[in-house]
């Protein structure tokens, strides 16, 4: 039996309006409930309960994903608010499912996945009209949990909810996070899968999108040739998300559906090169984690560049093969579209298109990339010759132990009015370890620093116009993987401030904030190989 639900619902809460077309639109699964694992036909979702917890309690909430679905801050610090967020508590109008979906997990072809620890409470109207699903992640078991138990860990959650925030206000594309609730329960993990479970915290994170809709879910049902349901599935996703494509009644075609898998794949694009601009990995860029509107989703092994290493992926499972490294994203974004590709080739019955549309993928990232990389150097006008530039710029940061980010930001620094001004000493704080900064290492550094001083003169900019632009690119903070585990530290004995203070914080990511300088600084030593701060797992 769950626990007392006494809390009067806040004014905002109260007025929460749903409007749930995923599941007025398309098939569910007939039985309902959670406990039983199976396999799902004909349908796109089970109709689930959150199981309810012991003792909510509200660690942080996101005040501008709270403003979307049009939630103040009395909403949001009342009982009610953890309780319907933690899973106590089922609002009027909510309709609380999971999908059904599979994926290709590490390059293999892993079969039927689904929403095994997430439960979608309902699509609630917005404040401008547009529909936003809330979804729980660590709410319970679901038809799809598997051999799981479908509950997260207050470390997973608290790097996913602030992460999501993050990356939103650093102008990547994102799913959002409206709260971190713990369950006054403890849950059993084996955080690096050695055969030493320990219990840790229970908590759950409400990720709001206005779609959670993924490669995977047309992946299963052309796995388990389904066509009618796929057609029907890519019909809702068209008509709904993308409705500029089919503005009519008219059936959808088969243009429709290229233009459709254009979007996708140009919004994909997209989102991989902010990836790369503000140094972000992944970690775990299955099928099943690839949003169909080109938004980063699924925060679990995540890391962020911070020693410059192309080659660097932060998950365990992905150490030995890094298929997800830094450098590998555009590449395993392609993969992961071919996959898509072939699963909605039964609507389209025509290979030759999608392969156009597969092979228009490179040409499209490298000019995106590009224009990206002369932003943040600060380049208005790109020229041929800055491939030149960008290549030396990729090994010259291999050569020594180099931060990522401040080096970028710091660049802005530079005075190309000023001949007599060193380079390399303006830069200087990126390097983690300055003895490097010798011989034929500081000799090619220097000559790259050079030919770009030699490059921004060309411009013709003046400097606080140039600086004030690439610092509007290149974040002063982003959060890195030891920000990330203090937070969790202090969490996990009860104090939460730092949770907050990050949030806050990565509200203005590319502002000075010196009372904040520490946030800023290079990865410190005790960092270097700590779990959590190095590399991390699946576990949650």
């Amino acid at each position: 039996m769950g626990p007392v639900r006494s809390a009067a619902l806040s004014v905002g809460l109260a007025d929460l309006t749903f409007d749930n077309r995923f599941t007025a639109a398309l098939p569910g699964d007939p039985e309902s409930g959670n406990s039983r694992r199976r396999q799902i036909q004909g349908a796109c979702y089970s109709r689930v309960a959150p199981t309810p917890v012991a003792a909510p309690r509200l660690v942080a909430y996101s005040p501008e994903t709270a403003e979307l679905l049009g939630l103040g801050s009395a909403d949001c610090l009342s009982a009610a608010f953890a309780e319907v967020f933690s899973g106590n508590r089922v609002l009027a109008g909510m309709d609380p499912h999971a999908s059904c979906y599979g994926g290709h997990q590490f390059g293999n072809w892993a079969g039927q996945l689904g929403d095994g620890r997430a439960i979608n409470l309902g699509e609630v109207i917005g404040t401008r009209g547009e529909h936003w699903m809330l979804q729980l992640k660590g709410a319970g078991p679901t038809p799809y949990s598997r051999t799981a138990d479908g509950l997260a860990v207050l470390r997973s959650s608290v790097r996913e909810f602030l992460c999501s925030e993050a990356m939103h206000h650093l102008g990547v594309p994102t799913t959002r996070a409206l709260s971190l609730v713990l369950t006054g329960e403890q849950v059993m993990r084996d955080m690096l899968y050695d055969g030493n479970p320990a219990p840790e915290p229970g908590a759950v994170v409400c990720r709001v999108a206005q779609s959670f809709i993924r490669f995977g879910h047309f992946e299963i049902l052309a796995a388990r040739r389904e066509p009618d349901l796929l057609r029907q599935l890519a019909d809702f996703t068209i008509r709904t998300h993308f409705p500029h494509l089919a503005p009519g009644s008219a059936p959808l075609a088969r243009d429709d559906y290229l233009a459709w898998f254009a979007e996708v794949r140009d919004a994909t694009v997209e989102m991989v090169v902010e990836w790369m601009r503000v140094g972000f990995v992944h970690g775990v860029m299955n099928t099943d984690n690839m949003s169909i509107l080109g938004q980063t989703i699924d925060y679990g092994p995540y890391g962020w560049l911070e020693n410059y290493d192309p080659n660097w992926t932060p998950n365990t499972t992905d150490a030995a093969g890094r298929r997800y490294r830094f450098s590998y994203q555009p590449g395993i974004a392609q993969w992961n579209l071919t996959r898509l590709a072939e699963a909605i080739y039964p609507l389209v019955e025509a290979a030759e298109p999608l392969e156009e549309l597969l092979a228009g993928f490179e040409k499209r990232y490298v000019e995106s990339w590009q224009s990206m990389m002369a932003r943040k150097l600060g380049l208005r006008s790109p020229q041929p010759a800055d491939v030149v530039l960008l290549n030396e710029l990729d090994e010259v940061l291999q050569l020594a132990e180099t931060d990522m980010t401040i080096f970028f930001r710091r660049l802005a620094d530079l005075s190309p009015a000023d001949p007599a001004s060193d380079p390399v000493t303006v830069v200087r704080e990126a390097y983690y370890l300055p003895d490097q900064l010798a011989g034929e290492t500081l000799e090619r550094i220097g000559n790259w620093l050079e030919d770009y001083v030699a490059r921004l003169r060309q411009e013709g900019v003046g400097n606080e116009e140039r600086r004030q632009a690439m610092n509007a690119v290149n974040p002063k903070y982003v959060l890195r993987n030891y920000l990330a585990q203090l937070a969790i530290d202090d969490a996990e004995s009860g104090d939460f401030a730092l949770v907050g203070e990050l949030l806050d914080l990565f509200r203005r990511p590319y502002d000075e904030q010196p009372a904040r300088e520490r946030f800023a600084a290079r990865r410190p030593d005790w960092a270097r190989t700590r779990v959590g701060c190095s590399m991390l797992s699946c576990s949650s």
